[in-house]
């Protein structure tokens, strides 16, 4: 997907390049894409910089490809989604400062505002959250890279590594996120994030 003319996957990796606490990133694609993914990462930053690797079938498998493409000095790891293309470099500097501050994993979420229901699979209702409690969490998503490792070691899947980290009975500390975070990935997104742009 374009936005204002550059593909989602270049606005991702320059901001994350804006955040001066990341010198390193592993951008993780599909197989078919890497010599596309390997252009864009080029415009991005120095060779020695980047590194792009073939992703897996599920979302697991692609950050465990990207965990195994991480040098030894990376110690603090930043999970990111592309489609979170306008997630500012304040967001990751923030999120690298909760790591050294003592907290292993750390994640990004904004309040939830609609009345949120539980249902079965007929769709009867079986439970109304707190939503006071509830947060709708975003990326990138921090780690302590040995804890990160420690998750994934596990060999389940999930949707976010944040859930990986609490089955294996680590802590995860939720943080404010940030309206830019949000997911592009329908028409609307995408000229939502084209106003942010103008603006």
């Amino acid at each position: 997907m374009v936005l204002a003319g550059m593909p989602l996957l270049e606005h991702a990796v320059r901001r994350a390049f804006d955040a001066p606490e990341v010198s390193h990133v592993v951008v993780v694609a599909p197989a078919s894409h890497l010599r596309e993914a390997g252009a864009i990462a080029s415009r991005c930053a120095r060779a020695e910089d980047v590194d792009v690797v073939a992703g897996g079938a599920e979302r697991t498998d692609s950050v465990a490809a990207g965990l195994a493409a991480l040098r030894p000095d990376d110690g603090i790891v930043l999970v990111h989604d592309a489609a979170r293309a306008l997630a500012p470099a304040s967001l990751f500097s923030r999120l690298v400062h909760e790591v050294r501050s003592g907290h292993p994993a750390v994640v990004p979420g904004l309040p939830v505002t609609d009345t949120v229901k539980v249902v079965d699979a007929v769709g009867r209702v079986t439970g109304t959250p707190d939503r006071a409690t509830l947060r709708a969490i975003q990326t990138p998503q921090a780690f302590l890279r040995e804890v990160l490792a420690h998750a994934h070691a596990s060999g389940e899947q999930a949707t976010d590594d944040a859930a990986l980290v609490e089955r294996v009975g680590g802590h995860v500390r939720v943080v404010e996120g940030d309206p830019l975070a949000f997911k592009v990935t329908t028409p609307d997104d995408l000229a939502l994030a084209e106003r942010h742009l103008a603006d």
